[in-house]
């Protein structure tokens, strides 16, 4: 099942927690050997690999219940471990978990932080 989006903007896009929005690189329609694969060969495999465009916060640890003076007002602050993964880098990630959607006729996946196995960054983007 594809989730189908209809917004004009991708900015507006909030992951939350650890989720992670993935563009699926598209994959060669040719084999090492030169034979052509039939469509949908490549979406079917387990291990594959795109690029990070959004990230959530990361995971979330709850406030600690140490206050120094009792008369303050205590606000619920939740505070986040962040993620490895960034806006750009290239993840390796296991098909299975991910939630696919379809935004502006382009395919992306949802998943979770935990089902990201490598991450490729080129340092010069952050520069």
């Amino acid at each position: 099942m594809v989730l189908m989006i209809e917004d004009q903007d991708i900015g507006r896009f909030i992951m939350v927690g650890d989720r992670v929005l993935i563009k699926p690189r598209s994959g060669s329609e040719k084999t090492r050997g030169g034979l052509f694969l039939p469509p949908g060969v490549e979406e079917k495999r387990r291990v594959q690999w795109g690029y990070v465009i959004k990230c959530g916060p990361g995971y979330p640890v709850p406030s600690s219940p140490e206050t120094d003076e009792p008369w303050k007002d205590q606000k619920d602050k939740t505070q986040y471990i962040p993620l490895q993964a960034r806006e750009g880098d290239l993840a390796v990630y296991l098909q299975e978990g991910g939630i696919e959607i379809e935004f502006n006729r382009e395919k992306y996946l949802i998943l979770p932080h935990s089902a990201i196995l490598m991450l490729i960054r080129d340092e010069a983007l952050f520069e």
